[in-house]
């Protein structure tokens, strides 16, 4: 008998599967990448690249690390959800569970390839930004940015795996995710810049959710105000946001653990039951 091979070998092999699906998905592709950069060009075009009295940023200083962390959710949390509960559906987790992979590697090969194309999300914001916009990068910011897109996009994947979970099949996946992204992205400082007029309680309301935590993280290290008055690079961590992000990551991953099923639900699997009876007895 031969031996498995280790387990870092088959992780990476399931992360290369998973992005070879991604890429041959164009509207995944495009809805990952292209369209958050669309609202970069959009953005700029519409109120110009000038300062932002509020924040002393300009247009696109803004956008772009506000943008680059939509991209990143989007890649995480949208993708998995909609992915993981589409395969559900297919009978792709059932028999996954058949084979000798373990099944947990199977869903870190999925969640590495999100991971993989968040960062790809983020490079391509913030370098058409860089060399188009003039955004200006702060070498000190480095480490916290690091530490943030890593707690992030962990805390979203752990969510769009939570929305795999909950989602009764497939077709009802995108619904969900995007019903709860989208609102959250207007009053997260991701599409609209904030202001002090601004009712208290969507502030309020924003902080309870992790994503305005995770555009803080990005858009503090992008403000040189900001910048100046943390100091040192490890000034720059956002304590408070990552603690944050991470109790919703344990949260979230604790919930899907307990909800996630690896069987197509009821009516699916009542429907694939009904299509086979109907191919035996075509055949018959």
């Amino acid at each position: 008998m031969s031996e498995r091979p280790p387990a870092l070998r088959l992780l990476w092999g399931q992360i290369r599967y998973q992005n070879r699906i991604f890429w041959r998905t164009p509207i995944a592709a495009f809805f990952t990448l292209v369209f958050p950069l669309m609202f970069l060009f959009v953005f700029t075009l519409l109120f110009g690249n000038d300062t932002i009295e509020e924040l002393g940023v300009t247009t696109a200083q803004f956008y772009s690390p506000a943008l680059a962390v939509f991209a990143a959710v989007s890649a995480t949390y949208t993708n998995l959800a909609i992915g993981t509960a589409f395969s559900r559906d297919l009978g792709i987790l059932k028999r996954v569970r058949g084979t000798p992979l373990p099944p947990w590697l199977y869903l870190a090969g999925r969640v590495g390839s999100a991971v993989w194309v968040a960062a790809i999300a983020i490079f391509l914001m913030l370098g058409v930004g860089i060399v188009l916009f003039g955004v200006t990068v702060y070498v000190e910011t480095l480490p916290a940015l690091i530490v943030s897109f890593l707690v992030g996009v962990s805390c979203f994947a752990a969510l769009g795996l939570l929305i795999a979970a909950l989602a009764p099949n497939g077709d009802s996946s995108p619904a969900l995710a995007n019903a709860t992204l989208l609102p959250l992205a207007f009053i997260s400082d991701i599409f609209i810049v904030p202001a002090e007029e601004a009712p208290t309680w969507i502030g309020t309301l924003g902080n309870v959710f992790p994503l305005k935590h995770f555009a803080r993280t990005f858009l503090d290290s992008f403000n040189p105000i900001a910048v100046q008055a943390q100091g040192s690079w490890l000034g720059q961590f956002h304590w408070a946001d990552l603690g944050v992000m991470a109790l919703w990551l344990a949260g979230g991953a604790l919930l899907a653990a307990r909800l996630f099923t690896w069987e197509p639900r009821g009516g699916e699997r009542a429907r694939s039951r009904r299509s086979l009876r109907r191919s035996v007895e075509a055949t018959t």
